[in-house]
Order: structure tokens, then sequence, then C-alpha cells
């Protein structure tokens, strides 16, 4: 088989240097063009020094109709809104995409709209686009022509609550999810409020009401559930560079005395004991944002409060691993017949 030929559009922010950093050792794909508005006619390895001897590819401009024609595959990492108008392109174009902003996460356009502000130029791909959860959406991906990353949050809250709604362990009123990210989850940007000085020894909630990945977590659980759920999500910022920790509260969903620990745990195992890159934590031991660093892994545990009633979930990913470009690669291994493991099984970043 020859290697599946990629491209990047929107390469040199942090979830397209992650997705060089996954791809450049991938044994079934070859990184073919990288374009970028911001830096186009620079070497990538300019912007990026830690390429250098790595991926020292020249950066173009972005025009989807050329990208497309080097490409079998185009991986988007653009602004919400951007994709809108450049996917459809690529797609014309004849190449598959899996894209990294929020135009095409959602099954309905209000949904969208509402949490983002914006118009979408093409709504009629909403239908067509798969929801790029592999543990989730596995067979779709096979032959999907458009793929959907998935918000960081979503991830490290829906795959945690995937087996209890799944089977009806908990209730889906009253779910609250805590959450909490790294700076580089704002992107690479220059904003005062994560600079050094603003952000050093700061640990901030934001967004407390409204954020947008709300729907997008809501949308995965009500069809997880069986019916329409709300949540309530807090994200907070931390000081750190990357990973993601979600404590996630929940009700049992039997009230007369039947319920254990043991079948929550058994839930969790049973359904992700043939998943490559979830882990299920057991005997108290509890997910780390460090023990997933620089990888595509996401740790899960379960507890349960007996005084009061509360089943407590916990989930750590990198955000810019499992949460968003290493992601994309399993996405990717899935949809080109691929073991989802290709290039991203021994991928992390040491100590």
């Amino acid at each position: 088989m020859s290697k599946i030929k990629v491209g990047i559009i929107g390469a040199t922010g942090y979830v397209g240097s992650e997705l060089i950093r996954g791809l450049s050792t991938h044994p079934s794909a070859e990184i073919t063009v990288l374009a970028s508005r911001s830096f186009s006619g620079k070497k990538y390895s300019d912007i990026y020094p830690t390429y250098s001897g790595i991926c020292d590819l020249p950066l173009v401009d972005t025009d989807p109709e050329q990208i497309a024609k080097q490409c079998d595959l185009v991986i988007t990492a653009l602004p919400h809104g951007v994709s809108s108008v450049t996917v459809p392109v690529l797609l014309s174009a004849g190449t598959r995409v899996i894209d990294h902003s929020g135009d095409f996460r959602y099954r309905e356009l209000n949904p969208y709209t509402e949490s983002y502000g914006l118009p979408h130029s093409c709504p009629e791909l909403l239908a067509e686009a798969v929801y790029g959860i592999p543990e989730l959406y596995r067979e779709k991906l096979r032959s999907a022509r458009l793929v959907a990353n998935p918000g960081c949050y979503p991830t490290c809250s829906v795959l945690p609550l995937a087996p209890f709604l799944r089977h009806g362990l908990i209730r889906s009123e009253g779910i609250i999810i805590d959450a909490i990210t790294a700076i580089s989850g704002a992107g690479r940007k220059t904003e005062l409020p994560y600079s050094f000085c603003e952000s050093d020894e700061n640990l901030k909630p934001y967004s407390v009401v409204h954020h947008r990945h709300t729907t997008e977590i809501e949308q995965e659980c009500s069809i997880l559930a069986g019916k329409q759920l709300h949540v309530t999500f807090t994200p907070h910022l931390a000081p750190m560079k990357r990973g993601m920790l979600t404590t996630i509260y929940a009700v049992p969903a039997s009230s007369d005395g039947s319920f254990c620990i043991s079948r929550l745990q058994e839930a969790l195992e049973s359904d992700y004991a043939n998943e490559p890159f979830v882990r299920v934590r057991s005997g108290g031991a509890m997910p780390n944002t460090v023990h997933t660093t620089g990888t595509n892994f996401i740790d899960i545990a379960v507890e349960f409060d007996p005084i009061t009633g509360i089943i407590k979930i916990f989930g750590a990913l990198d955000n810019l691993g499992k949460g968003a470009s290493l992601q994309a690669i399993q996405a990717m291994n899935a949809m080109f017949g691929l073991p989802e493991e290709t290039g991203l099984i021994h991928l992390n970043a040491g100590l």
C-alpha cells in the first residue's frame, strides 16, 4: 500500500505542530503540503526550529484546489467559520478531509449558530460529517469523506460518560462536569490573559455559562442516552503547557439499593476492553494529566461516594493529543483501513 499523502492547512498553530509530530514518524503517511497564510514562503522549521532536519517543507498559501491535487487527505486546523468556506472546495476537488474547527461537529445548524455566533457557509454538509471519536463512530469513519474532529473538552467528557449513559447506569439529569485545561488550549496567540505573568501560578474558571463546547457535549451524550439531556459544564484554565482533567458528577439511575461500584467498573472495563487508547484505572488509581502527556491515551476512573450517593467519574488526556491532533491521526488510520494504533501507540513525550 502506498503512503497516504497528507496536507495540513493551518500548519503553524499548536494543532498543526502536533499533527506534524505525529505524522513525521507515521509509517504509512507522508506529509506533502503545509499551508499557512501567516508564514507563506518560509520553511516549517523556520517557525518551529525543533523540526529542523525533520520537517523542512516550505509553507505555501492556502489554495484549497491546488492543495487537494497533492493529497489523499487534508487536515484543516482553521478558525471556526473559515473551515466552512474551505472544506467544500477541498471535497469538490476530490480529497477527504478531517476538520478541527467546530463547523462540522453538529448534526443540526441551530446549536452551531447559537454556540459560535457565526453563519454557516455549507450547512448541507452537517448531515454527512462524521464525528471523529473512533471509539464511538469507528464504522462510519471507514467510509467518511468528511470527519469533524471533536473538541478537547467533549472528548474528555463524553468518553468517560459513554458506558454509563449507554447502559442506563446514571440519570441523564443533573450531570456536572468540572474541567481543567492547559494554556495551549487557547491556541498560539499573544492575548494578555494567556501571557506568562497572567497565567503562571494562576488557576481560573472562564466561560462558566454557555461555553461553546457545552452543546457539543450535550449532543453526544444525548445520543448515547437516547434522549435529550443537559449538563452543567465549567471549564478552568491551569498554568500547564498541555493536559486536561475532567471530574464528572452523576446520580445513579437506580435508587432501590441494588447499585454497586463494581457494576460501574465492569461497564468501563467491558466497553473499553479492546480500545487501544482508553486506559481504565482501578483500585483507587486516579488519572493524572502527566501520564497522558504527548500521547493519544485517555485515562478514565470511576468512584462512588456512599455518603452523598454521587458517582464521580474522572478523565485525563493531552489536549493536543487525544484532545486534538493525535485523535485526528487515529481517525485517519480508521479512514484508510489501517490499525488505529499505527504510528501512535509508542508516541509520548517522556518525563
